[in-house]
């Protein structure tokens, strides 16, 4: 199996996730401590340095207000 970080897919998850939490209008911390996780916990998400899990992607979308499902369908659609 191939590699996933800095795959099509990731990077458009990572942009994906990135600009909800920018229209959410929270930062990488406070992002951070609704997950009870550090900063850089989500700064390595946001540079592509880190995979995803899907109980994550769950988690993230409650937090900046997406549907993971939806997330994963639009990713799905990419051609790699």
């Amino acid at each position: 199996m191939p590699k996933t970080l800095g795959d099509k897919r990731h990077d458009a998850l990572v942009a994906y996730i990135k600009t909800y939490r920018l229209a959410a209008g929270l930062n990488q911390t406070e992002v951070a401590q609704l997950l009870g996780e550090y900063q850089s916990h989500i700064a390595r998400i946001e540079s592509g340095q880190r995979r995803i899990d899907v109980i994550e992607l769950i988690k993230l979308g409650e937090v900046l207000g997406f549907d993971p499902a939806e997330a994963v369908r639009q990713l799905s659609e990419l051609k790699t």
